[in-house]
């Protein structure tokens, strides 16, 4: 989860940025638009059901690493920033987070006969009814 922090961190890093380090237009543009991107995907990837949306932030991370000479960075710090900014971002997004409970199951789970994903909520209806005494 903290890795997932941290990509929000960066993500307002990159909104803030331009301000604080006086960027030139191209460099704050890509801040502005790629930064709320970054805390979006971040955010959303924070629940562990959604934890593959993390990896929605590569193209974003390889997005900074080239947009310096892409867009021309008229300032070096900016280019310096976006560029750890990147990688940051593509080693935190790359990092391993396991699911600790299982979700539904997919569209596959509408076919089968007996989805995994039920298996536990049987178990649970069926210790219930035990307790109750039906």
């Amino acid at each position: 989860m903290w890795a997932k922090l941290m990509n929000i961190v960066l993500g307002i890093w990159l909104m803030a940025a331009p301000s604080v380090l006086e960027y030139g237009p191209a460099a704050s543009d890509n801040g502005h638009i790629v930064g709320p991107i970054i805390v979006t995907f971040s955010t959303i990837a924070l629940w562990e059901s959604t934890y593959i949306v993390q990896k929605w932030n590569y193209p974003f991370a390889l997005w900074l690493l080239l947009s310096p000479w892409v867009l021309g960075y008229e300032v070096a710090t900016a280019s310096m920033s976006d560029m750890a900014v990147g990688m940051m971002v593509l080693v935190l997004s790359s990092r391993k987070t396991g699911m600790k409970n299982r979700y539904g199951g997919g569209w596959s789970s509408l076919w089968e006969k007996n989805p995994k994903h039920m298996e536990d909520q049987r178990d649970n209806e069926s210790e219930a009814e035990r307790r109750e005494g039906f």
